[in-house]
């Protein structure tokens, strides 16, 4: 066993779950510090006394084995403990992103069946409590917190994680606080069994992505990502020693695996926080000896120009995960090697279908192999390049769609057959819809997405689902929309708008129509406004002419 192989609690095996982890992790590193937010601090051993609390709790409260439960918090210790917790019972987590609005949230309650939703009241800015009261309003709960509501028929209870923690929950919502008072000790029996009756192959979360076509899809994957997450530290080196400062959200696949995955894995301490923000998280490697974080190009280019304005002493920083390959990242990640000394960052592809990272470069590779690809291939993954009119496998250095088969493709898209099914090839290769090569050293290149998919700030933002939203605006008649290139984002939304006879809206009606209806980060950039947009003999929309009209359109404003 080699010096990272012992850094790790369990390595992979046939039957370790989420489940496990917890426990494994006090057992190993005990008094040492788990998580660090804010002004909060818990050791491992007293992160695994909270998950079990939590865990008889929501028993109490009635999660049964099986369940789905919605949490919608933002990046806090509880979000952690109900991750384990609620594999610990047997149910099933469903993270739901804190920049969803009521469409949004709502579509994801009830498209995966959540018998439980776990929510803020409010949370800086964000009045999540106000939403939830307008999917589910009070005439459809109880003062005792049975829930009715017409929209969500599976849904049972409401769980409300208040800013004043002595506060009462809003009427017919649960408190947060009573989850963890250990409600009853003979709940030990039942949370034991329940734990030992957690096999690899249960459903461990379903995380709703927009993947590569359609609307939001819940991508269903179970505990055997863990022989994934186990190769990660392998590469990473990550130990006992090391400190991740994570700012990445814990609904996001990303967040989710750098954050707590990591931590139960290699006993490193995890620095927490809410938000990125790139001049607290420098000063955090200057003042507590921050040896690790990740993310994506933005966030590289953000640390970048936060070194150059105030440089601080970065001598500690040593390792992350960032994607590239892309030619808009190269330069980011040509500076960031540069400004950031001595951090060498290992480049990554991967999706929620297929784990956060299929591919990884090395502690080793040089300078050419992080900026200008995605890493090697990990193992248990076969991945190819083809064309995607012939099916055909490209030569080095050709690009194509990229496709792969492994362990760790997701299990399906929850109740949805046809989209699981249209997303392998006849041959049984998942088809990523993202365009790439090989190269002959074995790194692949990830170049773009072939399809119409939006990546903003990191987020994939499905068009069609945002035209969708914007076809419900009464003026609208038809609309399209497309990425437009952004220095700090990557890519925004621009929407085309085609009103109907007689109706002028203003780009001012269709803003206000999505604010707080859907995520800020799909709401568009502009509108432009179209007496008809273009289409092909065949019907279909031309993005490529309205790519081209938004790129003259906006030189002028």
């Amino acid at each position: 066993m080699n010096q990272v192989d012992s850094m790790v609690p369990t390595p992979w095996n046939k039957t370790t779950t989420l489940a496990d982890l917890p426990r494994l992790a006090a057992a190993r590193w005990g008094d040492a510090q788990a998580v660090v937010f804010k002004d909060q601090t818990e050791t491992f051993i007293e992160q695994a006394t909270q998950i079990d609390r939590v865990a008889r709790g929501l028993i109490a409260a009635g999660v049964g084995r099986g369940d789905r439960v919605g949490v919608w918090l933002n990046n806090c210790p509880e979000w952690i403990h109900l991750l384990f917790a609620i594999a610990r019972i047997g149910a099933i987590q469903v993270p739901i992103n804190t920049r969803f609005r009521t469409a949004d949230a709502a579509h994801v309650i009830r498209q995966a069946e959540c018998s439980t939703l776990i929510t803020h009241d409010t949370s800086g800015p964000i009045d999540y409590w106000a939403m939830v009261d307008e999917m589910v309003p009070s005439a459809e709960r109880s003062a005792d917190g049975k829930i009715n509501a017409k929209d969500f028929p599976g849904l049972a209870r409401i769980i409300i994680k208040t800013t004043d923690a002595s506060a009462a929950a809003p009427f017919g919502a649960a408190n947060w606080r009573d989850l963890g008072r250990d409600p009853d000790p003979t709940l030990d029996a039942e949370l034991e069994a329940r734990t030992a009756a957690v096999v690899p192959t249960d459903a461990a979360f379903i995380m709703y992505t927009s993947g590569t076509t359609g609307f939001p899809k819940g991508v269903v994957r179970n505990h055997l990502f863990l022989r994934n997450q186990v190769d990660r530290v392998r590469i990473l080196g990550t130990t006992e020693l090391d400190i991740m400062y994570n700012y990445l959200p814990l609904f996001h696949i990303f967040g989710y695996l750098d954050g707590p995955m990591l931590s139960m894995a290699t006993g490193n301490k995890q620095i927490l926080v809410e938000t990125f923000d790139p001049e607290a998280c420098l000063d955090a490697v200057e003042a507590e000896g921050v040896s690790q974080f990740s993310g994506f190009e933005t966030h590289m280019k953000s640390l970048v120009e936060a070194q150059k304005r105030h440089a601080r002493d970065l001598s500690s920083l040593r390792i992350g995960i960032f994607g590239a390959g892309t030619n808009s990242a190269v330069p980011i990640m040509r500076e960031g090697l540069e400004v950031l000394k001595p951090f060498r960052p290992i480049t990554a592809y991967g999706m929620t279908e297929i784990g956060g990272n299929a591919c990884l470069s090395f502690m080793d590779s040089n300078d050419e192999q992080i900026c200008e690809t995605s890493g090697r291939p990990c193992d248990g993954f076969d991945f190819r390049v083809i064309d995607p009119d012939t099916g055909q496998e490209q030569p080095f250095d050709v690009s194509g769609e990229i496709v792969l088969k492994s362990y760790n493709v997701m299990t399906c898209y929850y109740k949805k057959p046809e989209e699981t099914a249209k997303a392998y090839n006849a041959d049984g290769w998942f088809l990523t819809g993202d365009m790439g090569y090989m190269r002959a050293d074995g790194f692949l290149r990830f170049l773009g997405r072939y399809k119409d998919m939006l990546k903003i700030g990191g987020e994939n933002v499905d068009p069609m689902e945002v035209e969708a939203y914007l076809q419900g605006h009464p003026d609208v008649a038809e609309t399209a929309v497309i990425g437009h290139p952004d220095e700090r984002l990557t890519e925004v939304a621009i929407a085309f708008i085609a009103p109907r006879p007689g109706r002028t809206p203003s780009e001012d009606d269709i803003l206000a129509f999505c604010r707080g209806k859907i995520a800020s980060f799909k709401i568009p950039r502009h509108i432009i406004f179209i007496s008809r947009l273009p289409m092909t003999s065949t019907g279909k929309v031309r993005k490529v002419d309205l790519r081209e009209q938004a790129l003259t359109t906006l030189e002028n404003i």
